[in-house]
């Protein structure tokens, strides 16, 4: 149990002692990464594409439908909640399809889970704006 529990001690060392960047050039350096990422989406990804071009159109409207800078700010984070969970979809996506093209219940599991939280996403953004625009409506 201690030679188990000293093991795993040395390989979180291991972990955080790795090599590699610190400080700003690791900053700039995940920044890199980052955007690298986003560029990839943007050229791979029908469905991210189409989300950023959702949220362009939406945001401007957010701030003009918002009253409030709270009703603002949750609308635009409603629409914004979405990318971030999208590009872990594509990860997930790409990450299964590196690993083979045959068909196998965990890839289609992994595929599945990542596209339903995708459209929970979508559903819980949804709903935000319905119940802030709603009560708004002159009915």
């Amino acid at each position: 149990m201690q030679k188990e529990m000293a093991n795993k001690q040395e390989k979180s060392e291991e972990i955080a002692n790795k090599p590699g960047k610190k400080g700003f050039a690791r900053l700039l350096a995940a920044t890199s990464y980052s955007s690298q990422g986003l560029v990839a989406a943007w050229r791979n990804e029908e469905a991210f594409r189409q989300e950023v071009i959702a949220a362009c159109l939406m945001l401007p409207l957010a701030l003009w439908a918002g009253e409030t800078p709270t009703e603002r700010a949750i609308l635009i984070a409603a629409v914004m909640f979405v990318l971030p969970i999208e590009l872990i979809n594509s990860a997930i996506e790409a990450t299964v399809d590196r690993i083979g093209p045959e068909k196998h219940p965990l890839a289609k599991i992994a595929k599945d889970t990542g596209s339903a939280a995708v459209a929970v996403a979508l559903f819980a953004a949804f709903l935000v704006w319905c119940c802030i625009l709603i009560p708004k409506l002159p009915i």
